[in-house]
């Protein structure tokens, strides 16, 4: 039978797609901490008081991907590059979900709109990674390899998440709600889309390093497809939820540093 579980520990014990694995999330991460960075030095002039938790954010995110270059250099490992299919930042943007980096790259200071729109796009894809890195705290928290580096990652995670529903919560008391409420729509709709193909094409290229049957291939392909019609139906809807978080003013301290890292 298949299970995510099992799933997993089938990648992590073969080199290669252990590589492959790493390499797309160190990436995916990295793309988050320039993405992060270049909007902390750009954030509008009335919301400037954001530019310290956005610095945190990108910085929580350039950590991660060198968290995951080091689990490869444990191993002897080198990245490979990352096949454009499997690349979820840049198909969300060429998807026209959060701000193109175009604009990231130009020296001009970005709107208030332009960062509700990052906050509403950030709240819906740290849901997914939160989730992603609690059922891995489930399944493999007390691995010995990767056991440490799921839990970090976890708990600034939830920091992310935390942080997106206080700030997001925060702008719709000042009257952005019906901008916020949109943005949140759209953006979970095209994630989910994104999600599926991504998934789709990172079980491809495993499937060819793990010389998996086609049966096999086919029962995940399945799965993954279920997962998105159960999304596209009601799934979706967890993603643009707001509430105010336990943790308040999760990304005001300075970063944990990650030293075995």
């Amino acid at each position: 039978m298949l299970t995510a579980k099992g799933l997993f520990q089938e990648i992590i014990d073969n080199d290669e797609s252990f590589r492959l694995f790493c390499s797309i999330a160190a990436s995916g991460e990295a793309q988050g901490g320039w993405e992060n960075g270049r909007i902390a030095a750009l954030v509008a002039p009335g919301m400037r008081e954001l530019a310290p938790k956005i610095t945190r954010h990108g910085a929580d995110e350039d950590k991660h991907g060198r968290i995951f270059n080091a689990l490869m250099k444990k191993r002897g490992l080198e990245p490979v590059p990352v096949p454009p299919d499997t690349d979820y930042t840049m198909l969300l943007e060429q998807r026209g979900i959060g701000l193109a980096h175009d604009k990231l790259r130009r020296d001009e200071p970005l709107t208030e709109r332009d960062i509700i729109v990052y906050l509403a796009h950030s709240r819906v894809t740290e849901q997914r990674a939160a989730d992603q890195m609690d059922m891995l705290v489930t399944y493999f928290g007390d691995h010995p390899e990767l056991g440490r580096a799921i839990h970090m990652i976890d708990n600034d995670e939830a920091n992310h998440l935390a942080y997106c529903h206080e700030e997001l919560l925060r702008l719709a008391r000042q009257g952005h709600g019906r901008l916020i409420q949109k943005t949140l729509r759209e953006s979970a709709l095209v994630e989910i889309q994104v999600y599926r193909d991504v998934s789709l094409a990172v079980m491809r290229h495993m499937g060819r390093v793990l010389e998996w049957p086609k049966p096999k291939a086919l029962a995940l392909a399945a799965g993954i497809h279920g997962m998105y019609a159960y999304e596209r139906l009601a799934g979706w809807h967890k993603m643009i939820d707001l509430r105010m978080p336990e943790r308040l003013d999760a990304l005001g301290g300075p970063m944990t540093p990650a030293p075995a890292f």
